[in-house]
C-alpha cells in the first residue's frame, strides 16, 4: 500500500470518528498528532493524511453542496455515514488537490468503499465522483470515468 493510500486510510478514519462522535476535527487532530509522534513509522502518511483532513473540513460546506448535487436523489443525512466520509475526501482531491488525477482520486476512493463499507458502496461512490469529476458514469453505475469497469480499471494501472 503507497503511502497516499495509507493517508486516506487514516484521514477517513479520522473523519469517521469526529462524524460518528460528533467531535470538532480539531480535537481529533490534536489526539492523531500525539499518536503521530508516537509512531515515527507512520511519518509518511501522516503529513497527506492531515492535509485531507483539514482541507475537508475547511470546505465542507461546498463540498456537501457538490455531493448533494450529484448523488441523484440522495441527501447527505441519507447516506451512510462512512460513505459521507469518503465522497467528502474524493471530492476535497478532485475539486480541492490538483495534484492527485481524478482517476486515482476516484479509484482511491472506491477501493475504500469496497473494503470497508457495502456491497452497493463502491458504485455509488464511483457513479458520484464520476459525475463530480465530469465522467460519464451516473450514481450508481459500476463504471469508472474510463468506460471500464472499476477492475478493469485496477487492473490497467
Amino acid at each position: 500500500m503507497s503511502a497516499r493510500s495509507k493517508a486516506r486510510k487514516r484521514a477517513l478514519d479520522m473523519l469517521y470518528v469526529a462524524e460518528v462522535r460528533e467531535l470538532p476535527i480539531a480535537d481529533v487532530l490534536a489526539t492523531e498528532t500525539v499518536r503521530h509522534l508516537d509512531q515515527p513509522e507512520r511519518a509518511s502518511s501522516w503529513d497527506y493524511a492531515r492535509q485531507i483532513v483539514t482541507g475537508v473540513d475547511e470546505a465542507r460546506y461546498e463540498i456537501d453542496h457538490v455531493i448533494t448535487d450529484h448523488a441523484q436523489g440522495w441527501s447527505i443525512a441519507r447516506m451512510p455515514v462512512l460513505d459521507r466520509c469518503i465522497l467528502r475526501m474524493g471530492v476535497w482531491e478532485l475539486r480541492f488537490n490538483p495534484e492527485v488525477p481524478d482517476a486515482v482520486a476516484i479509484a482511491e476512493a472506491v477501493e475504500l468503499a469496497q473494503s470497508l463499507s457495502t456491497d452497493d458502496s463502491a458504485g455509488f461512490v464511483n457513479g458520484v465522483l464520476g459525475a463530480v469529476a465530469g465522467g460519464r458514469a451516473p450514481a450508481g453505475d459500476d463504471r469508472a470515468p474510463s468506460g471500464r469497469t472499476v477492475a478493469e480499471d485496477r487492473e490497467s494501472r
